[in-house]
């Protein structure tokens, strides 16, 4: 049994493809998604996952919680962990451009048994991340809806009770907060669903459209707010470490664990592999072009914040608005940026709810997982029923879960597949040496090693509680596989 779990699926690099032509996949084949999009989208599709949950939601709580000022630091380590990966991305999404990500490139080079675990923590990665991000858009949106009603003459406040989880986690135990569920967070995650079950195309031109809204916003941001920036909220750089990793050199490497969460977009292109009409050029350029752009941006925006007020106030779900709000003059620049929070996050959850259908779709079409979920939308040419199951679970738990436990569990999923496809390069640069290549990774021994170690790194600075829920998580995945898909796999067959 044991040999069977390191069965490995039969890999053949895909040739050039033109627009519009089908590429088999998979087993069988994977015909039926439409091959639609351009080296802008990609590149787009990546920005609009990156630049989203990192600025306006993650940056605030590291910075407060844990690294200070030094959470600059922090963002340079996740994008130098995350350009090895990126890299290491690349050479596979060029070479197999199918759309289960890490997890159809972990099954073309280290058997099934890691590839279902991989595919699993990946469902964390995307869908858990569309329910924080949905928590984030739902305090910038109520935050935004009241500051309109007050510029309106109106005294409105959105109830409350509707606009947080019924519980929250803090120093280590969890408490109720008197709140019913996340209503905002819920409609903004049905909304979306409806836009990635129509259609590909129209969800990657809402895309852009919102990431041209949002990169404006954040340009202004750092052009205005600059001018308020007072040097002595940096002092100290790293503040004296209080215990466990609260601040100190233990704080910036926890806070790397934290924001590596906003760098999940460029994976996210990954998965739109098999909708791309020229892979072999186009997927390089997606991921590590936003990968580039969006950590310049993060660490120009990092300084910014920890510059206009005390990093100790950050630790709100809507830190850019906090950091704004010292300033009456700038209240303009504060509608500004929710209304860039709020397009921005809706994009961030754009692409992961794009994302994990495509991932159930992959793995579905392996047998490993119930067949509708495999099933294409004969008009729309969408995952359209892995799209369904997938917005009605990210909205329950965007309903009932505080951010905190839904972040942590993003990144955790999110490093440990990428550790996996780091090492997954140099498996198959030595078990398939004849593959063509269309892009390859330079240095691949130091950069596939460094990216695995740097990645695992981080995990190891996650709290207790999160590798409880990441163990609890891993039992109930492996008792699906052994219940369901070990028995159906089409490989196995």
């Amino acid at each position: 049994m044991f040999k069977n779990l390191l069965l490995v699926k039969p890999v053949q690099a895909s040739p050039h493809v033109d627009a519009g032509e089908p590429v088999e996949g998979g087993l069988h084949g994977e015909a039926g998604l439409k091959r639609v999009l351009t080296a802008r989208h990609l590149l787009l599709l990546g920005i609009g996952a990156i630049i989203g949950a990192g600025i306006f939601v993650m940056t605030g709580q590291a910075a407060a919680n844990h690294a200070g000022p030094a959470i600059m630091l922090s963002f340079v380590l996740a994008g130098i962990a995350c350009a090895f990966a990126g890299l290491c991305y690349a050479e596979f999404a060029a070479m197999i451009p199918v759309s289960g990500s890490a997890y159809s490139y972990t099954y073309a080079t280290l058997g099934e048994a890691l590839a279902w675990f991989v595919g699993w923590s990946l469902v964390l990665e995307y869908l858990f991340a569309a329910s924080a991000v949905a928590v984030g858009w739902s305090a910038y949106t109520v935050s935004l809806l009241e500051n309109l009603a007050g510029m309106a003459g109106i005294d409105w406040n959105f109830p409350a009770s509707l606009a947080s989880a019924p519980f929250t986690y803090t120093n280590g135990r969890f408490a109720l907060t008197g709140a019913l569920f996340n209503l905002p967070a819920v409609l903004i995650v049905g909304a979306v669903g409806t836009l990635c079950y129509v259609g590909i195309r129209q969800s990657a031109t809402a895309n852009a459209i919102i990431v041209a809204i949002k990169v404006t916003v954040i340009l202004l941001l750092i052009g205005f707010g600059a001018q308020y920036v007072n040097p002595d909220n940096w002092v100290p750089f790293i503040p004296e470490n209080q215990g466990g990793d609260r601040f100190g050199w233990e704080g910036v490497l926890r806070g790397a664990s934290i924001v590596f969460f906003a760098y999940i977009g460029f994976d996210a292109v990954s998965t739109a592999a098999q909708e791309a009409k020229n892979p072999q050029r186009d997927m390089p350029i997606g991921i590590l072009g936003s990968l580039l752009v969006c950590t310049l941006l993060y660490i120009v925006v990092a300084a910014v914040l920890t510059g206009m007020i005390p990093y100790t106030a950050l630790g709100t779900a809507k830190p850019v608005a906090t950091a704004l709000e010292p300033y009456p003059q700038l209240s303009w620049l504060k509608l500004a940026v929710e209304i860039g929070a709020v397009a921005g996050l809706s994009s961030v959850i754009l692409v992961m709810l794009m994302g994990q259908p495509r991932i159930f779709f992959a793995m579905s079409r392996d047998g490993l997982l119930p067949k509708f979920l495999g099933a294409a939308h004969p008009r729309y040419g969408t995952p359209h029923k892995a799209t369904v199951l997938v917005a009605i679970i990210a909205a329950m738990l965007a309903a009932f879960f505080p951010l905190g436990v839904l972040g942590d569990l993003v990144s955790m999923g999110t490093l440990l597949a990428f550790a996996t496809v780091c090492i997954g390069v140099l498996v198959l640069r030595r078990t398939r040496p004849d593959l063509p290549r269309a892009f390859k990774v330079p240095l691949a021994p130091v950069v596939c090693i460094g990216g695995a170690l740097s990645c695992l790194a981080l995990v190891g600075f996650m709290g207790w509680y999160n590798w409880a829920l990441l163990g609890a998580w891993t039992v109930v995945g492996f008792a699906i596989y052994f219940g369901y898909g070990y028995r159906h796999s089409l490989l196995r067959r």
